[in-house]
């Protein structure tokens, strides 16, 4: 498959020449990556997980999935920003210096390959594949005359009340299209007077019937697809007319909607309004159509949806390939990872000792998915609702997921007497309406919910328990880089930690008011918060760094992230790589830093892994002279985390736990299968072993089973 780079422009590259450092801008757009096209490269690296055959064939299936529902995000989010700029008449420079049409440009000669490769994958690798294991996908030409007349009546009787075609005339206008359902248009003849009209309808697919219709054949498992069987029986739907053709599209509509909650004298009524119009209300950014679409019948499209011609994209695969996931549960076990088998801490399987006895005795590190989220994170929340000891719960609450033992456990709390206090944020992007459902319940359960500050996102994850002991009220903490999500936390990687440590109630507690009341709280003595001090406390940590380097003490940064971003420390990094601090960057997806520049970033690596399990955890270490400063932290560096979310950085005391993550760090710098490294020209490379094979997710997983 053939790399592009993520810079904007390649004539920049004679730009990349060592200068002097006295003379060097680090403002200098040749510097930085475009944002979006790196965006673009980080899913060109999960298409390559779909192609990689080191994957069961389900799971390449699921990454391929993967790869078209980060796509949606990204026209929903991304390109809907630039669209909104240009319609808006905005002109400015992204940080490597393109304007918002030249960026979107070129996202679409960037992601044109990308749809070509996704066809290759599916048509001439998974489909072929897929066939050899007994799953096989027919067209309607495929059936036999009898299997042909049963899905015929079948449709009849049970599809096709459920459908609702609509004409399109000028006495029925173009409908409101959900977002992200696929469609199908067809082209009709209709005689009239002697003359022959042509004449436009289109169908949403009802999300109440399956995308994949069983075919009742012995040897496998037999799939037709339920728009082929609609679009086979066109002519039952519009009796009278003749049915030309039909072909199947998709609507993608911008979802960056804003809640205006400094307005809103009700945030909840706002924020289901929100969802209600990024379903139904906003507008369109990209139109997918299927193969063989007649012009006249894109151009129709498009103008409809007020669209122009660069926002269409073609594609031979089925749109929406995640309702092909429900393949995941065939009996198949041989074309899936194998079960996930989490093993609970040590220190926390203590026989019939309470979690916070056990806290006394030191800090507690859990490492999702390879450590048990129910026997720890629930089971802390759990002791804390049945504890007769325990006074107060506070909890901050991003992302829940649905059925949510850590909802249960708050609930119990409350029931049992204990003031729970649950700062919820509502505005969680594809969340929020879950978020509106479990915030009411815990209201009704007695728990004090509060909802988000006006401006912010509240994005840090902590837990604070407050417990009566003797004369003494003392403090118990879990913070983590993940939500408290059970769902998540099997499926992404994340590190919490678990403290009695009373050194930071006092922080914790200023942390809780607030986000709860009025604060101007600027003393915090251990912990960053965003927005107040956590860019410069970063800031200061690396210019820490640089200080160590150059008074002959060797400096060294590692840090795993999901993106960077932010120009402020981007410029830091570049002046530690400069001041010759060795800095090695565990970057997941976005990075517009560019390393590898002679006499800027000669010191800096830059490494993303994809594997199993998305990589989402925050992990910052800083020699420090030889004393290690380790940090884990809600926040990515990203602009929006230090400006406008509330976060959280955390300091790691505990020597046993700072050494933990000190060797999670070292674990996932020395992997040589799933790890690819950025280059100064955007592309990235596949490490490669040279003696010993380090798959780092695999390796924690054979920890995990080991210590079991």
């Amino acid at each position: 498959m053939p790399k592009a780079s993520t810079g904007s422009h390649p004539d920049k590259e004679s730009r990349k020449k060592k200068r002097p450092e006295a003379t060097l801008d680090l403002r200098d757009e040749s510097l930085y990556f475009n944002r979006e096209l790196s965006w673009i490269e980080f899913n060109r690296r999960v298409i390559e997980e779909a192609a990689d055959m080191t994957h069961p064939l389900l799971e390449r299936l699921k990454f391929l999935a993967i790869f078209g529902t980060n796509l949606d995000e990204f026209f929903m989010i991304r390109v809907a920003g630039l669209q909104e700029q240009i319609y808006s008449g905005v002109t400015e420079l992204s940080a490597d210096g393109m304007t918002p049409a030249e960026q979107m440009k070129e996202i679409r000669s960037r992601l044109m390959p990308l749809y070509m490769e996704q066809s290759r994958i599916f048509h001439h690798d998974l489909i072929p594949a897929l066939r050899k294991e007994g799953i096989h996908f027919h067209g309607l030409e495929d059936l036999t005359a009898e299997e042909r007349e049963e899905f015929d009546q079948d449709f009849v009787d049970n599809i096709m009340p459920v459908l609702t075609p609509l004409a399109l005339d000028p006495g029925h206008p173009f409908p409101r299209l959900l977002n992200r359902s696929i469609n199908i248009a067809f082209v009709l003849t209709d005689h009239v007077d002697g003359q022959k009209e042509t004449k436009i309808a289109v169908l949403q697919l009802p999300s109440a019937l399956p995308r994949l219709m069983r075919l009742p054949r012995s040897g496998g498992h037999h799939y037709v697809l339920l728009d082929d069987v609609i679009r086979a029986n066109a002519g039952v739907l519009f009796p009278g007319l003749d049915f030309r053709e039909a072909h199947v599209f998709r609507v993608t509509r911008d979802a960056d909607v804003e809640i205006a909650d400094d307005e809103a004298g009700d945030l909840i009524t706002a924020v289901a309004e929100g969802i209600r119009q990024r379903r139904w209300g906003t507008d369109a950014v990209r139109l997918e159509i299927g193969p063989d679409v007649p012009r006249f019948l894109t151009q129709f499209l498009a103008r409809s949806l007020d669209l122009e011609t660069a926002d269409v994209y073609q594609t031979d695969v089925p749109m929406n390939l995640q309702d092909f996931l429900v393949l995941m549960q065939l009996d198949k076990r041989r074309l899936k990872d194998p079960p996930l088998v989490s093993r609970t801490p040590t220190e926390l399987t203590q026989d019939g000792a309470n979690i916070f006895d056990v806290l006394k005795e030191g800090d507690v590190l859990v490492h999702h998915p390879f450590d048990s989220f129910t026997n720890s994170v629930v089971t802390f929340l759990k002791s804390a609702a049945r504890d007769p000891q325990v006074l107060a719960i506070k909890i901050t609450l991003y992302r829940a997921g649905g059925k949510s033992p850590v909802i249960d456990a708050l609930r119990e709390a409350a029931e049992n007497g204990k003031n729970v206090t649950a700062f919820v944020e509502l505005k969680a992007r594809f969340d929020e309406e879950t978020n509106i459902a479990w915030a009411r319940a815990l209201e009704q359960a007695g728990v004090h919910v509060v909802y988000g500050l006006v401006g912010l996102k509240t994005h840090c994850k902590v837990c604070l328990v407050i417990r009566k002991e003797g004369r003494n009220v003392l403090t118990y903490a879990h913070v983590a880089t993940g939500n408290y999500n059970l769902s998540t936390s099997r499926l992404y990687t994340d590190v919490g930690i678990f403290t009695a440590r009373q050194e930071f109630e006092r922080d914790f507690v200023h942390l809780f008011n607030l986000l709860t009341g009025y604060s101007k709280h600027r003393g915090w003595q251990h912990i960053g918060v965003a927005p107040v001090n956590l860019r410069e406390n970063l800031l200061g940590l690396i210019e820490r760094e640089i200080e160590h380097q150059r008074s002959g003490t060797k400096g060294h940064i590692v840090a795993k992230m999901n993106a960077l971003i932010d120009p402020d420390i981007i410029r830091a990094l570049y002046k530690a790589s400069q001041a010759g601090v060795r800095v090695e960057l565990i970057v997941r997806g976005v990075c517009t830093l560019r390393p590898g520049i002679a006499g800027v970033s000669d010191n800096i690596t830059v490494r993303s892994v994809l594997d199993r399990f998305l990589e989402h955890s925050r992990i910052f270490r800083f020699r420090n002279g030889g004393d290690d400063a380790v940090f884990i932290s809600s926040a990515d560096w990203m602009t929006r985390n230090m400006h406008r979310r509330v976060e959280l950085l955390f300091p790691v005391y505990d020597q046993a736990v700072k050494k933990q993550l000190k060797d999670i760090l070292d674990a996932y710098l020395h992997d040589n299968v799933k790890a690819r490294m950025l280059t100064a020209d955007g592309t990235y490379q596949r490490v490669r072993a040279s003696k010993d094979v380090v798959r780092v997710q695999h390796a924690l997983l054979e920890s995990s089973r080991r210590r079991r």
